[in-house]
C-alpha cells in the first residue's frame, strides 16, 4: 500500500510540479518596482522599435495567455504584464518580443512551433476521443473492456504530446536566453543585481508550455495553444 501511495505522489509531482514551480516563480517577482523605467508593454514597444520591427504590434491578451501571435504579427501580453512595472512583467514582455524577433528574421528555430504543435494538438484530441469512445466501442463491438489498458493508452498518448512539445523547447529557450536576456543586458534596463532573478523568470517562461503539456495528460480538456 505504501508503495502505491509513494508512486502516486511521484506521479503527481511529475505532472503538477513543473507547473507549480513556473507559477511560483512568475508570482514571486510580480511586486511593483518603481525604479524600473517602464511597464512590460512599454518595454515591448520600445524593443520592437529598437530592433526595427515595424510590422509587429503590441496588444492585450487574456490573463496568463502571453504569446506572440504569428498570424496577426502581434505580441499579446496579459493586462498585468502590459500595464505593470515588475521583474516578471519585464521578463515576460522581453521573452515574447524574442519570439517576434526570431520570426521577423525567419530563423530556423522559429519554425519549430508551427511544425510540431499541430501534431501535438492532433494527438491530444485523439486522446480525448479515446477517453470517451473506447468504452462505447467496446460495448458496441462486444470487445472485453480493460480499464488498465484503456488508461495506459491515454497516458501514452499524453506522454507523446509532452515529448512533441519538448521538441518546441529550443524555440522557447532561444526566446529567453538568446534574445530576451541579451537585450535586457545590452540595454541596461535593469540593475545588475536583478539579472539572476530575471534568469529564473526567463527559465520559467521557457518551460511554460512543457509544464502545461504535463498537466494536460490529466486535464484533457485543456489543449495546447499558441
Amino acid at each position: 500500500m505504501i508503495i502505491y501511495i509513494a508512486l502516486l505522489i511521484i506521479l503527481l509531482a511529475l505532472f503538477f510540479g513543473p507547473q507549480i514551480w513556473v507559477k511560483r516563480v512568475l508570482n514571486q517577482y510580480r511586486s511593483p518596482r518603481g525604479d524600473l523605467p517602464g511597464t512590460g508593454g512599454e518595454l515591448a514597444r520600445h524593443l520592437l522599435q529598437r530592433y526595427d520591427i515595424q510590422d509587429v504590434n503590441v496588444d492585450v491578451a487574456e490573463e496568463g495567455k502571453d504569446h506572440y501571435d504569428i498570424q496577426a504579427k502581434t505580441v499579446r501580453l496579459s493586462p498585468y504584464v502590459l500595464n505593470e512595472r515588475s521583474l516578471t512583467a519585464v521578463a515576460v514582455a522581453a521573452h515574447e518580443v524574442g519570439h517576434a524577433i526570431a520570426h521577423h528574421r525567419q530563423e530556423t528555430v522559429a519554425r519549430l512551433r508551427t511544425r510540431y504543435l499541430p501534431v501535438a494538438m492532433i494527438i491530444q484530441r485523439f486522446a480525448v476521443l479515446m477517453l470517451f469512445a473506447w468504452p462505447i466501442l467496446s460495448a458496441v463491438l462486444r470487445l472485453p473492456y480493460t480499464p488498465l489498458i484503456h488508461g495506459l493508452v491515454i497516458v501514452t498518448l499524453g506522454l507523446m504530446t509532452v515529448f512533441i512539445q519538448l521538441a518546441i523547447l529550443p524555440e522557447e529557450w532561444d526566446a529567453s536566453f538568446n534574445k530576451a536576456l541579451p537585450m535586457l543586458k545590452k540595454g541596461r534596463y535593469l540593475p545588475s543585481q536583478d539579472l539572476p532573478k530575471i534568469k529564473r523568470i526567463l527559465t520559467a517562461c521557457a518551460l511554460t508550455y512543457v509544464a502545461s503539456a504535463l498537466m494536460n495528460i490529466l486535464l484533457f480538456w485543456r489543449f495546447p495553444r499558441r
